[in-house]
């Protein structure tokens, strides 16, 4: 029998104690840069029974309660820390409808052998506490049918009792609120492959559980009225458009079971689908689909996509609103009915979209779209006209059925990459992330008014640099939609795309660097692939044989000449001093193998190298990478950055997210690496955050952090 183990205490925790070097506790307030969503919600849950009170899950950064006061999200896992990276993301939530403070979410990004189990959290206070349970089994958050849900039900009958619904090991019960979990029995056999149970939902004080693993003729929808036996829901809908079962809402009213499904989880790889009801005082099944997947899309194709999310109003009887998924032709949008699915009225049809205050969703364009992956539905039970909905980038919300902005304050999601702070110019930041490419920060509390950087633009954001002694001047590299690098002499403000690109930009664009002045480029590519150099601004490339297949170029910072790799595959530190024509060796015999390494430069002066290493530690060079010496004041370095160095102190402040002893932090020394601070706390931890770290080199103290899923955190000391 699958089980849990005991839950530990209640968040946050302290995770040890660093070394003498460290000192801990320095006083820094958190905020994200505001982009504004940038990422995939799967989930929104209005609480059935308090007004104004709502939760978010989303696939990599975890979940967020909504402030109704000051209309924004408040984030609630930012206490999970590095070790814990794998449950940021957020598989399912629950809500107690007769306990209006408790809430549970379910934890898991991953079901892959490599990835940890997943855990349950659980709070009195809306999430402002936690305790959590770890569980021995893995959950899949960022997987195939992520939107699907939810899979965390509290029980109607007993609020002692709640159920759980795995992928690939059936499902699970607690009846002590989530403090331990127990494998029951099932209809339906779980696989290593499958989805397994796709939503629980209850309707009265039944308990329904969709089952993803159906071929379309075997049943996937099942019921238990006693919660102890299960049986297959008579006379429910077969074939492809209802193979797998989506999410289900219940219309309390009318006593219908309202079901979408689709021919696969999604959201991506879904054509066919549908939306059925179940009157369950009879067992009816009615068929109420709005339009039928099939037809001809307006580009001569057809009209592929399945149903995702629905959601019943509270206050009206037989109104309902659906979600289509996976519309790449016409474009998703959402049907609602108010006579029981007998018409349907498509919403985006009339919808007016205001994406000011977030201008990136025009996507380089002049005009946003309504929306795709749309698999989280949500409808106010107080306010009828306030309909929710989740995309792969935002919140849409709307309180007339007409008029759709984001409703998105707070949540931030993206995957960020790369981060540049300039030392001068408007803007004191440039992002470059995960879908949604590079971003010129005018504000950190605004979303940017030019969106996305555009000609080109890119989907993801594979490098950024600027020239050091010419820092007007910057160059990025991307998944783009007209060529895949860019360079701007505005310091990031506009952008024009490259003449030409070497043929394996297309296909596996990597890291790029610009020298101190700008006057050579290096692009890096996949490991089996040479470097290449430009000195025209990208008009014409040539290939660098003596560069290290697939290492990251980094440029000196004073001397145009200067360029450096290193090699993780042998250990070895490259440099050339012929601006980037040719490399030769020079420290050897350094850690090899390391997949997460850093080479970064010391801002201002030439030849100052640290070589970040995760499992060594911190090596610096003074001589241009000939000699390295090992930092002993770090254990292990994930990434380095540089900002403005204290007051009477001429070396730059080093921030570090990495480990003195024990703990995975970030950290700043303003004394070249000899004693260490500790500068995020144990509420403030967001995961993994092993990507890029950099100050500002006009603000001593201020730091900029790069998360998987939480956007940009930046941090300044409380003065």
């Amino acid at each position: 029998m699958l089980a849990a183990t005991a839950a530990v205490a209640a968040f946050p925790v302290v995770q040890g104690r660093a070394q003498a070097a460290v000192t801990e506790g320095a006083g820094y307030r958190w905020r994200n840069v505001v982009q504004g969503g940038t990422g995939f919600v799967t989930g929104v849950l209005f609480h059935p029974s308090v007004r104004g009170l709502a939760y978010a899950r989303t696939d990599i950064g975890g979940a967020y309660r909504w402030d109704d006061r000051t209309d924004r999200w408040i984030p609630l896992t930012d206490h999970i820390g590095w070790d814990d990276w794998n449950l940021l993301g957020v598989e399912a939530m629950a809500v107690d409808p007769a306990h209006p403070d408790r809430l549970y979410l379910a934890l898991g990004t991953y079901a892959q052998s490599w990835a940890g189990n997943g855990a349950v959290l659980r709070s009195e206070d809306r999430g402002a506490t936690w305790k959590r349970t770890d569980l021995t089994v893995k959950l899949g958050a960022n997987e195939d049918g992520r939107g699907c849900g939810e899979r965390l039900l509290v029980d109607p009958r007993d609020s002692d009792t709640l159920w759980l619904g795995t992928r690939h090991d059936g499902l699970l019960r607690s009846t002590d609120r989530g403090a331990s979990w127990q494998a029951v029995s099932f209809p339906a056999a779980p696989s290593a492959t499958g989805q397994g149970v796709t939503l629980l939902v209850a309707a009265g004080r039944t308990v329904y559980a969709g089952w993803g693993d159906s071929d379309g003729t075997s049943a996937n929808l099942y019921r238990t009225a006693d919660g102890t036996t299960w049986e297959a829901v008579p006379g429910q809908p077969t074939g492809a458009a209802a193979k797998v079962p989506v999410r289900a809402a219940y219309d309390r009213h009318t006593r219908e079971l309202y079901v979408t499904y689709a021919d696969a989880p999604g959201p991506n790889g879904q054509s066919d689908g549908s939306v059925h009801k179940l009157r369950t005082t009879n067992g009816t099944w009615t068929e109420v689909t709005p339009v039928k997947p099939g037809g001809a899309s307006d580009d001569g194709g057809t009209d592929s996509f399945g149903y995702g999310g629905v959601a019943v109003d509270a206050r009206r009887p037989g109104t309902v609103v659906v979600s289509t998924n996976n519309r790449w032709a016409l474009v998703d949008t959402l049907y609602r009915t108010t006579d029981g699915g007998r018409t349907w009225t498509s919403l985006k049809d009339e919808a007016v979209l205001d994406v000011s205050e977030t201008p990136y969703l025009k996507w380089g364009g002049d005009q946003p779209k309504f929306g795709w992956w749309i698999q989280a539905v949500g409808l106010d039970p107080f306010d009828s006209g306030h309909v929710v909905y989740g995309t792969g980038a935002t919140l849409y919300g709307t309180r007339d059925l007409k008029h759709w902005a984001p409703e998105i304050r707070g949540l931030e999601e993206a995957s960020v990459r790369q981060l540049i702070s300039p030392p001068a110019g408007q803007a004191h930041l440039i992002s470059g992330s995960g879908d949604i490419g590079v971003m010129y920060h005018e504000r950190l509390t605004a979303s940017p008014s030019r969106g996305m950087a555009s000609n080109p633009v890119f989907g993801t954001a594979t490098g950024l640099a600027l020239a050091a002694a010419r820092p007007s001047y910057v160059v990025r590299a991307g998944w783009g939609d007209n060529g895949n690098g860019a360079y701007s002499n505005d310091g990031g403000r506009t952008w024009a795309p490259f003449k030409a690109q070497p043929t394996m930009a297309k296909s596996a664009p990597g890291p790029i660097a610009t020298n101190a002045d700008g006057s050579v480029l290096l692009w890096s590519f996949g490991a089996a692939d040479p470097g290449f150099r430009s000195a025209d601004n990208g008009g014409t490339w040539s290939e660098v044989t003596s560069f290290p297949k697939g290492a990251v170029p980094v440029a000196d910072p004073v001397d145009p000449a200067r360029f450096y790799a290193f090699d993780t595959s042998t250990g070895t530190l490259f440099a050339s001093t012929d601006s980037g024509t040719t490399f030769t060796a020079r420290a050897t015999g350094l850690d090899s193998g390391d997949s997460e390494f850093q080479l970064a430069v010391t801002p201002g002066r030439s030849g100052h190298l640290w070589l970040s290493l995760k499992w060594n530690g911190l090596y610096r060079s003074t001589d241009g990478g000939t000699s390295f010496t090992k930092v002993s004041s770090c254990r292990a370095s994930y990434t380095l950055g540089f900002g403005k160095a204290a007051d009477g102190v001429s070396h730059p402040a080093l921030y570090l997210v990495g480990s003195t002893e024990s703990i995975t932090a970030v950290y700043r020394s303003d004394d070249e690496a000899k004693t260490w601070t500790r500068i995020n706390d144990d509420r403030h931890q967001w995961g993994w955050i092993g990507a890029t770290v950099t100050g500002d080199p006009r603000i001593h103290g201020r730091v900029y952090i790069a998360t998987n899923g939480r956007g940009v955190q930046y941090g300044e000391p409380v003065r």
